[in-house]
């Protein structure tokens, strides 16, 4: 989530968690005072913590843990925990963009039809209601828990040494499109040499991406990116900036990239709802009111978020079902938006709701996030996902990083990231 909370990954969401590993990595077990112990798998902080304890004092016959590793790992130890039949979480995360690959296994989870899922359907975001289910809607794999609308967070201070406008309604008005983001990194680059205009090619290129309908796949699941002149103009624009030396060259969510955002070394990010978090424990104190957040180019946009799904292997699918939809409630939802983690809810009426619009974030000088990113999410088309998504994404970003260290040129870039997911396609 997220807010992906957090989500991470160059085509989603946020892995800056720290590794977690609690007791109880079995399934939901009894202890022996009759209590149910249900554990709860995510890839970073989602903000659950107080409302686990909520959850527990509603229902004091039931325990719950929680199991925090990175997105990765995450996904791959889930891979392998279906295939064994045994070791999944009672309740497990899954985060878009490896929510295609687990709905051809769907047979492996719960249809939360089955515990009244179909019931909030209208709840929802009609893409994300969409994206979590298979079987034309009737089989609900997942309740949606956050989206990433997207915006660009700056550096107000940066801005106004490089005489850039530092107001966040001016500053959006910078750049309509890419285009324009692109030429006001080059005024940037001429007045501040020390800093950079954005923290990664990679990251740059996954907004982009998830501003467009069809990006590596089409609607039939064809393998589609060497044809669409989305995906060719997405990557050479990113990656042409960074042969002109925008970026930090930074990967993602590694700890350099924590280091980066600390010592302030760009003066923009793209920034999903759930970045805000992430920014937030990179920068610390001394960050506060140095950042803000502006409309991001080209109107909305979606990066990341997840779903929360139930295996079938668990022994109290029943109370992991509840628990589930009691994390992504309205309620749960807006809480979670309104504490560190930032992540912006999927539900329709907690999107509207005033505890959603009426949040500001001080540390970002007390920008009006819940009306910026709620806007972001409302007015996008979702971008779709393949069922290989993940697979064929990473070796675009890792092309990327090679044209940022001066390793390939934009042209010899494409043509690897080409040939690399084909190879990646066949596996």
């Amino acid at each position: 989530m997220g807010s992906s909370h957090a989500r991470r990954s160059v085509a989603a969401a946020a892995g800056l968690a720290t590794l977690l590993v609690l007791s109880g990595c079995s399934s939901g077990s009894v202890e022996s005072d009759g209590k149910i112990t249900l554990t709860v798998a995510t890839f970073s902080d989602f903000g659950y913590k107080p409302l686990i304890k909520e959850y527990e004092k509603a229902h004091p016959d039931i325990v719950v843990k929680e199991r925090i590793s990175q997105l990765d790992q995450h996904h791959n130890s889930l891979s392998t925990q279906l295939s064994s039949g045994s070791g999944a979480a009672d309740v497990v995360a899954v985060e878009e963009g490896y929510l295609p690959k687990f709905r051809t296994v769907r047979d492996k989870f719960v249809n939360l039809a089955d515990f009244g899922g179909l019931k909030r359907k209208d709840e929802y975001l009609p893409y994300k209601w969409a994206q979590g289910t298979a079987d034309g809607g009737k089989f609900v794999m997942g309740y949606g828990t956050d989206v990433g609308g997207l915006a660009i967070c700056y550096r107000k201070d940066l801005f106004q040494q490089a005489g850039l406008p530092t107001d966040r309604e001016a500053v959006g008005k910078l750049w309509p499109t890419w285009d324009a983001y692109f030429k006001t990194g080059d005024t940037f680059r001429a007045k501040v040499k020390d800093h950079t205009w954005f923290d990664s090619a990679g990251n740059v290129f996954s907004a982009m991406m998830n501003q467009t309908e069809y990006g590596f796949f089409d609607a039939r699941d064809s393998y589609i990116a060497a044809e669409n002149p989305d995906v060719k103009r997405s990557f050479s624009a990113a990656a042409d900036a960074a042969a002109d030396g925008m970026s930090a060259n930074l990967v993602p969510f590694s700890q350099q990239w924590n280091a980066g955002i600390k010592q302030g070394r760009m003066a923009t990010m793209t920034c999903p709802a759930w970045m805000t978090g992430l920014i937030q424990t990179a920068a610390g104190k001394e960050g506060e009111g140095k950042w803000d957040i502006a409309a991001v180019p080209g109107g909305g946009g979606n990066w990341g978020g997840s779903f929360l799904t139930v295996p079938k292997q668990g022994k109290h699918t029943k109370e992991a079902a509840d628990l589930a939809a009691f994390l992504t409630s309205a309620d749960s939802e807006k809480k979670i938006f309104q504490g560190p983690t930032g992540s912006l809810p999927s539900l329709t009426g907690a999107l509207s709701d005033p505890a959603v619009q009426n949040t500001r974030q001080k540390y970002f000088g007390d920008a009006p996030t819940g009306k910026i990113f709620a806007a972001s999410a409302q007015g996008l088309k979702p971008s779709y996902r393949g069922t290989k998504d993940q697979q064929v994404r990473i070796p675009f970003a890792n092309a990327l990083q090679l044209v940022e260290q001066r390793k390939a040129s934009p042209a010899e870039a494409w043509n690897k990231a080409l040939t690399d997911a084909a190879k990646n396609l066949k596996h």
